[in-house]
C-alpha cells in the first residue's frame, strides 16, 4: 500500500467515525430536537477550537469493533470564551453509549490531561448504564478496578468538573455527575444509579422512570441537580455560564467581567423589597438582584431547599458567591435540606477562591421532629466546621434579623467584616417566642402583660447594641449594602486561599 492509500483509508477510517452509530437513532434524536454528541460539543466549544483524541478508537471486544465507532464516546480538548476544556460527550447511537474499557480509557485520558494541565472538565452525559457481557464475571469487574481505583473519580477540586445530562444516565455518567461540581439536568434525561429495567427486576415491582430519577426528582427533592434546562442548547449555554464564574483550576483567580452601564443605580429600591416589619415575608433573590451587578446572578439548586438561597454573582465586575436565607420560604428558617444546599456551595466557593457574601435575615432553624430525624443537628455543625476552614474573603449583611444558632451559621461576627442594616435585630431567639418560654405569656392571653414583657425582652438586641458590642464592623443604610460589599471585599482580598475544604466529601 503506497502513501496515497495509507491516507485514502485514514481518510475513510475517519469519515466512518464521525458518522458515528445507528442512523436510526440519530433520526430520531434530529425528530425530537436533540442534539448528538458531536453537535453538542460544537454547541458548548468555540467555533473551531476542538481537538478530538480517540476518533479511531473502537471496542476491545473483536464481534462489536465494526459497529463501535468511538466506542461510544467522544472526547477531546478545546477553548471556553478563550479558555482552555477538556470535553468528553457520550454518543448514544453507538451501543447506548455504554460503559466499557475503551470509552473509559478516553474519558479518563481527558480527565487526568485536565487535572495535569490545570483547565476544567465538561462530561456532556447520556449512559445506558455498564456494556453487558464486558461486565458480568470476575473478569469483567476486575476490568472496572482500574476507574475506580486509579483514580477516576478522585475528588480533589483543583480543576472544576461539570456534568450536563442529556439523555437516560446510569452508571458511569451518574458517578460523574454525582462527583461534579456543577450538574445540569435536560428535561427528559433519567439520572439514576441503574435503569428502570435493572430496577424493577431488582424489587420485583413497577418503576416509572421520571419518578426513578426525573428532573423535577433532582431539582426539587434529591437536590442533586444545579440546574435545569429546557432543551440541549441551554444545557449547554448554563455550562458555559457556570464556568464564566470560575478560574481554570484553584491555583488561579476567578476572572473579571466589564461592569455593566448602570450598575449600583438603583439601590433605594431595597426599601420597596425589604418590608420593616420582620415578620412580614419577601423575596430575597429580589432583593439579591439589585444589589450585583445588573444580569450577573446565577441561582444554583433554585428549586431545592427554597428557604436557602445559593448562587453566583458579581459585584463590580468580581465574581463572588452568595449564600442567604428567603424569609418567602418558611419565614426563613433554615431546615436539613438547607445545610445540604449551603454547605457544599461553601466548600465550592472556597476550592475556586471565589469570595462568600452572606445575606441573612432569618429566625434560626425549623426545628422538631422531623429535624431531628434527618439529623439536623449534625448538618448545622458540619456547617460550622466547613465555616472554620474557609479561607477566602466572606463579607456578612444582616437585613432586618439573625436570631440563634443561625446567626454562627450565617458567618455573623465571624465574617471578615459584618455589617447590619439600622433596623436588624440579634439575639438568642425571636423575642416574642422568649416572652412565651420565660414567662409563659401568650399575646392572646393577655396582650398588655405580652407587650410589657416584650419590650422588656427586646432590650439591647438592636443593631447598635450589636455594634457597640463591635461584634459588626457597621451600621450602614440599607441602600449602601452594595458599596459596602463592595469595599469589604476590596480590604479583605487575597491572591488564592489554602483550600483546606478541598477534599471535603461530595453529595453528603
Amino acid at each position: 500500500m503506497n502513501f496515497d492509500d495509507k491516507r485514502d483509508e485514514l481518510r475513510r477510517r475517519q469519515d466512518k467515525a464521525r458518522a458515528m452509530g445507528s442512523p436510526r437513532i440519530l433520526d430520531n434524536m434530529a425528530a425530537a430536537g436533540l442534539l448528538n454528541a458531536r453537535q453538542r460539543i460544537d454547541g458548548l466549544l468555540d467555533p473551531g477550537s476542538f481537538s478530538e483524541v480517540g476518533l479511531l478508537a473502537v471496542a476491545d471486544r473483536p464481534e462489536i469493533r465494526a459497529k463501535s465507532p468511538a466506542d461510544g464516546v467522544v472526547s477531546g480538548f478545546g477553548t471556553i470564551d478563550g479558555r482552555r476544556v477538556g470535553v468528553s460527550a457520550s454518543d448514544f447511537s453507538v451501543l447506548g453509549a455504554s460503559s466499557a474499557n475503551i470509552a473509559g480509557k478516553k474519558h479518563n485520558y481527558v480527565k487526568k490531561a485536565a487535572q495535569r494541565g490545570g483547565f476544567p472538565l465538561v462530561e456532556l452525559g447520556e449512559c445506558s448504564g455498564s456494556r453487558i457481557p464486558d461486565a458480568m464475571g470476575a473478569r469483567g469487574m476486575a476490568d472496572t478496578i482500574v476507574s475506580f481505583a486509579n483514580g477516576g473519580y478522585q475528588k480533589d477540586r483543583h480543576v472544576p468538573w461539570v456534568s450536563a445530562i442529556l439523555g437516560q444516565s446510569f452508571g458511569g455518567s451518574t458517578w460523574q455527575a454525582m462527583v461534579s461540581d456543577f450538574v445540569v439536568l435536560r428535561k427528559g434525561a433519567i439520572m439514576g444509579v441503574a435503569s428502570p429495567r435493572v430496577t424493577e427486576l431488582a424489587i420485583s415491582e413497577p418503576v416509572d422512570a421520571e419518578e426513578l430519577g426525573g428532573w423535577r426528582v433532582h431539582a426539587t427533592e434529591t437536590g442533586m441537580a444545579d440546574a435545569i434546562a429546557a432543551s440541549d442548547a441551554e444545557a449547554l449555554s448554563l455550562v458555559r455560564r457556570f464556568l464564566s464564574y470560575l478560574p481554570s483550576n484553584a491555583d488561579e483567580l476567578p476572572p473579571r467581567a466589564p461592569v455593566p452601564d448602570g450598575a449600583g443605580l438603583d439601590q433605594e429600591r431595597l426599601l420597596g423589597i425589604v418590608p420593616e416589619q420582620r415578620n412580614r415575608v419577601y423575596d430575597m433573590r429580589k432583593a439579591i438582584d439589585i444589589i450585583v451587578d445588573p444580569g450577573s446572578w446565577f441561582p444554583l439548586k433554585d428549586g431545592f431547599a427554597k428557604v436557602a438561597v445559593t448562587g453566583f454573582a458579581r459585584l463590580d465586575g468580581q465574581s463572588v458567591g452568595i449564600v442567604a436565607s428567603n424569609p418567602m420560604f418558611k419565614g426563613g428558617a433554615f431546615d436539613a435540606q438547607a445545610c445540604d444546599k449551603i454547605l457544599p456551595f461553601i466548600v465550592l466557593c472556597d476550592s475556586f477562591n471565589i469570595p462568600l457574601v452572606f445575606l441573612a435575615d432569618t429566625p434560626g432553624f425549623f426545628i422538631g421532629r422531623a429535624g431531628e430525624r434527618e439529623r439536623l443537628g449534625g448538618k448545622i455543625m458540619n456547617w460550622i466546621l466547613a465555616l472554620d476552614q474557609v479561607t477566602v474573603p466572606t463579607v456578612t449583611v444582616v437585613l432586618r434579623k439573625a436570631f440563634g444558632m443561625a446567626l454562627h451559621n450565617m458567618n455573623v461576627g465571624r465574617s471578615s467584616e459584618t455589617a447590619i442594616w439600622p433596623g436588624g435585630e440579634i439575639s438568642f431567639m425571636d423575642p416574642a417566642t422568649a416572652v412565651n418560654v420565660v414567662h409563659g405569656v401568650k399575646h392572646d392571653d393577655d396582650p398588655e402583660k405580652f407587650a410589657a414583657l416584650l419590650g422588656a425582652v427586646s432590650g439591647e438586641t438592636s443593631a447598635f447594641d450589636f455594634a457597640e458590642a463591635f461584634a459588626a464592623q457597621a451600621v450602614i443604610d440599607p441602600i449602601e449594602t452594595r458599596d459596602f460589599i463592595i469595599r469589604a471585599l476590596r480590604t479583605h482580598a487575597r491572591s488564592v486561599g489554602k483550600h483546606r475544604l478541598a477534599n471535603w466529601p461530595v453529595k453528603f
